[in-house]
């Protein structure tokens, strides 16, 4: 390429993308003014193959969950930080319709490979991780850092477009339904985790009824994660309420307390599944956002369709690019 691709927006997008074009040889620079609201700063990582009120696997898992796995633990030899850990999720039923749902597609196995044992108050989910995106973002940045790769400013996009060949978007909710998007509208929200001091918890067991419990040291657990639509009447103190609600039904009684409380804002596409691909408006421009709160499942995936778009011209994906918004 004639000059470097800027990739604006250092969250788990950014980062892994830069990391994909990093390890195939692709020259990129990097531009992220440290956005403190960011979701992937705060998020918790979790990679869970069956998910919501419905019992289903999370869509596509059975090929996106080896290959998101062989990334993070290729991150993690590389950088010498530990990035993924292997779990298992205590999912509790909280109905009889539930437990009917899960008994229909256990039976017809649907939910195989990953659901476990079964009781009367809730199943095993097998094969879930947890991906410590705020350890690999951090690493990221400090290696980029140091190597004159990155720019902690913002840019300003036109001055950007007459410089560089392609410039990719990865900024989340500080862009939704501007010219990346074609225009197309988003939604933003907002979530809040909970930290929480607690003992006796298994180090590699997640509890999950709506809300969820996620050890991540010893002596120290988050819950999460609270879901307000941006123009929703929500208030911080309303979302603690809720999690520690949450927090002492799937502690049953062990005793804990709050250490911190943070927020982050995720934004959505109109279909609710990621953007990624060059806006068919100003094809100089490419986009990488709305993973979701898959993020952690969907971003290796998604940064491989740009590596083989920019080397190989291979089209983006239809359920994902961001031409399929396009009127």
């Amino acid at each position: 390429m004639s000059a470097p691709i800027l990739i604006v927006g250092q969250g788990l997008a950014g980062t892994v993308l830069g990391w994909t074009f990093e390890r195939a040889g692709i020259a990129f620079e990097i531009a992220d003014s440290g956005h403190a609201g960011a979701a992937s700063r705060v998020g918790a990582g979790i990679i869970n193959p069956i998910t919501g009120q419905r019992i289903v696997k999370s869509r596509g898992v059975d090929a996106l969950l080896p290959r998101a796995l062989e990334v993070y633990r290729a991150m993690e030899a590389e950088w010498g930080v530990p990035l993924v850990r292997a779990m298992r999720v205590r999912r509790f039923f909280n109905d009889d319709r539930e437990r009917r749902v899960f008994a229909e597609k256990s039976a017809t196995g649907e939910l195989a490979p990953y659901a476990g044992e079964a009781d009367a108050d809730g199943f095993w989910i097998e094969g879930a991780a947890r991906v410590d995106t705020a350890a690999l973002i951090a690493a990221a940045r400090a290696r980029w850092r140091a190597d004159g790769r990155l720019r902690e400013e913002r840019v300003d996009l036109t001055a950007a477009l007459g410089r560089y060949d392609v410039v990719i978007l990865c900024t989340g909710a500080n862009d939704c339904g501007g010219l990346a998007w074609g225009g197309v509208g988003c939604a933003r929200a907002t979530g809040e985790i909970l930290t929480l001091a607690v003992g006796g918890l298994a180090p590699e067991v997640i509890l999950n009824r709506g809300h969820w419990v996620l050890p991540t040291a010893a002596g120290v657990a988050k819950v999460g994660a609270t879901y307000a639509r941006e123009g929703a009447e929500s208030a911080a103190s309303v979302a603690r309420d809720e999690l520690i609600l949450s927090a002492s039904r799937l502690l049953d009684g062990r005793g804990f307390s709050v250490t911190a409380q943070e927020a982050g804002v995720r934004v959505t596409s109109p279909d609710r599944y990621p953007v990624v691909g060059r806006n068919p408006r100003e094809p100089r421009l490419g986009v990488f956002n709305a993973l979701g709160s898959k993020g952690a499942l969907l971003a290796p995936w998604l940064a491989h369709q740009w590596f083989n778009h920019l080397t190989e011209g291979i089209p983006f994906d239809r359920e994902v690019a961001a031409t399929r918004f396009a009127r």
